[in-house]
């Protein structure tokens, strides 16, 4: 059979035809067909040419690097063309990353079994809840293919992704990331902004807050912590005025305990400079130190699981460390942090709540909002707050969405269980969660309606004498008494998965998925094979 007319080839890239780049289509059609190209730099040029289309790079400049660089055109800061290893299977051109394939379960509807499943940026954009316990495959069949593919994604120019989890856990080489901050370790090239990049003292203080105080917030999802926010702008204003940056974690220690000396330098520093509003500030801290109520001891405590000596070299504000940001993610960057979870887990709990504070503020003031940016994080115990649900609701209208995984909800407090599993579009129930797991998610995929078949038998009474002789006759040979049978078929509403069939009845390596995509179309619960 003829090949196509290159009109009409999508190999031979007709969208640049079309727009009168026929010698940069050429190059790149050669290129493919002398088994020059990769599928990740097909995703690249691609992305390339929807900035030309939306008016972001020109023409001439995009036909220029293609002409000079082939297949090569256009590379992600790195100079990466894929990554060093892949474990799972992806396609770039939908951009998605396979995860097993559906279970031929009756309980699996019609049409969803036997099919492959796959997760792409549409559906982890409304966010991924994944519960269960320790060795059921969370890191192994859903955290590390959804990094990978993301940070293929963000070789393409598509996505930023950033991945948390503790040290050695199996997240992906190091040569995968752009970034690797290994919180302290002594050997880490990056260090973490305690404050996000910002220069808004208000702004950092009310993700530092969420990050030091927020699980000991009132769980209920009208609670905030806003008095810790006020007492740390109170102080991070008139230090930020004096000093012109933020405080140190010693420093910070130092003023949320009352330590005399830097006060008098803070207050000092700004009458020099005649700072009226922010003396006001700071002449309010100091009131307030000596009520018995005031939340500075409990940041202080806080601020002392930061002021080890392990993270000695970390967190630095003065301008001598590599600082890693999460307002990046305006580029596609691929992150890595590792937390140190041996010896320090309270510390570990604090970074990634404060991770996560910091890119759901980040994400919602982006002003390219064409990049898809994901936070993947591997054990979100005591991270789960009414403050960070209330961010996630809002990181689908962004373009991001973040992928959470728990052994189990009972890391969460009561009253947000609801609404975490109500802010997240895809929830995921590993084999082997608990029966009051199973319950919660039972309840938020609910009921469907069915058909019950209830059969009867009645004995039949005969009326007459020869009937009752016939009757007689069909017991002796029989042994049973003569009976007509009655099906009775009646719809009734069952739950799709009861809590006991999640806790017993998912075998090992399978999971059971509900899936939602940004646009709202959603799938009904599937029980899924992760192994194949």
């Amino acid at each position: 059979e003829r090949p196509p007319a290159p009109e009409e080839d999508p190999a031979a890239w007709p969208a640049l035809r079309a727009a009168g780049a026929a010698d940069a289509a050429d190059r790149l059609a050669s290129d493919a067909r002398a088994g020059l190209m990769r599928d990740v730099d097909h995703a690249r040029i691609a992305r390339a040419w929807q900035g030309v289309r939306t008016g972001r790079h020109s023409l001439a400049t995009f036909t220029g690097a293609v002409l000079k660089d082939g297949a090569a055109a256009c590379l992600h800061p790195s100079g990466a063309r894929d990554l060093p290893v892949r474990q799972a299977r992806h396609d770039l051109v939908t951009g998605q990353v396979r995860l097993g394939t559906t279970a031929d379960d009756p309980r699996n509807p019609y049409a969803y079994r036997g099919t492959g499943l796959a997760l792409g940026t549409d559906l982890l954009g409304t966010s991924l809840l994944a519960v269960g316990p320790a060795g059921s495959g969370k890191t192994g069949g859903v955290v590390r293919p959804v990094a990978e593919s993301l940070c293929l994604q963000a070789l393409a120019g598509r996505a930023a992704v950033v991945v948390v989890g503790a040290a050695g856990a199996g997240l992906g080489p190091s040569d995968a990331y752009d970034v690797v901050v290994r919180i302290g370790s002594p050997d880490s090239v990056y260090d973490l902004d305690l404050y996000g990049g910002t220069t808004d003292p208000d702004e950092a203080a009310a993700v530092l807050a969420e990050a030091l105080v927020g699980d000991l917030a009132d769980p209920h999802p009208g609670s905030d912590s806003r008095r810790s926010t006020t007492v740390l702008a109170q102080l991070l204003g008139p230090f930020r005025a004096v000093h012109g940056r933020f405080p140190s974690v010693p420093e910070l220690r130092q003023l949320l305990d009352g330590a005399p000396a830097p006060l008098t330098a803070l207050r000092q520093g700004l009458e020099a400079a005649g700072q009226e509003s922010l003396l006001r500030e700071l002449d309010a801290r100091e009131r307030q130190m000596g009520h018995p109520g005031d939340v500075g001891g409990i940041l202080a405590d806080r601020v002392a699981l930061l002021d080890r000596p392990a993270f000695a070299g970390f967190f630095d504000t003065s301008g001598q460390s590599r600082p890693f940001t999460l307002k990046a993610l305006d580029h596609p960057v691929r992150v890595r942090v590792d937390l140190p979870e041996r010896g320090h887990a309270d510390a570990s709990r604090m970074l990634a709540r404060l991770v996560l504070a910091q890119f759901t503020a980040s994400v919602a003031v982006r002003e390219d909002r064409s990049l898809f940016a994901c936070l993947v994080l591997d054990d979100a115990t005591g991270v789960i707050t009414p403050e960070s649900v209330r961010g996630i609701q809002r990181l689908r209208s962004a373009n991001a969405g973040v992928l959470l995984t728990l052994r189990t909800l009972d890391d969460v407090p009561r009253p947000l269980r609801g609404p975490l599993l109500g802010a997240t579009g895809c929830r995921m129930a590993l084999s082997g969660v608990t029966p009051w797991d199973g319950q919660d998610f039972a309840e938020v995929w609910g009921k469907e309606w069915t058909e019950a078949r209830d059969v009867t038998d009645r004995q039949i009474i005969a009326e007459s004498p020869a009937g009752k002789a016939v009757h007689a006759l069909r017991r002796a040979i029989t042994g049973k008494a003569p009976t007509a049978r009655a099906v009775t078929v009646r719809q009734v509403e069952r739950e799709r998965w009861s809590a006991s069939e999640l806790a017993h009845a998912v075998p090992a390596g399978h999971v059971v998925l509900s899936l939602t995509n940004v646009k709202g179309e959603h799938a009904p619960p599937l029980l899924v094979d992760l192994r194949e």
